[in-house]
């Protein structure tokens, strides 16, 4: 069964990516940008537990955690420079 679940999920991600980054690009404002690319980050992380579920491998799980990490801090500093206009202060 997981066999069948699991490309289809890869697919639909992929598809997720594929239709978010195009938001990025045509994002009319940078909040709808900030958004775009922490949604990205999300299907990133998803993708990457697919795979490693798809290949049964615990190591993608622990790179997930890293790109979750990553995009947390991320998101967090964006949201500083919009409010802000500056991040260290």
């Amino acid at each position: 069964m997981l066999a069948i679940v699991i490309p289809i999920c890869l697919a639909l991600c992929s598809l997720a990516v594929l239709l978010t980054f195009i938001r990025l690009l045509i994002g009319p404002h940078q909040p709808d940008r900030i958004l775009a690319l922490d949604t990205i980050n999300i299907n990133a992380i998803a993708l990457i537990v697919l795979f490693g579920l798809w290949l049964d491998s615990n190591l993608f799980f622990e790179a997930a955690l890293l790109i979750a990490l990553m995009g947390f801090i991320t998101t967090v500093v964006l949201a500083k420079f919009m409010t802000r206009g500056d991040i260290i202060e």
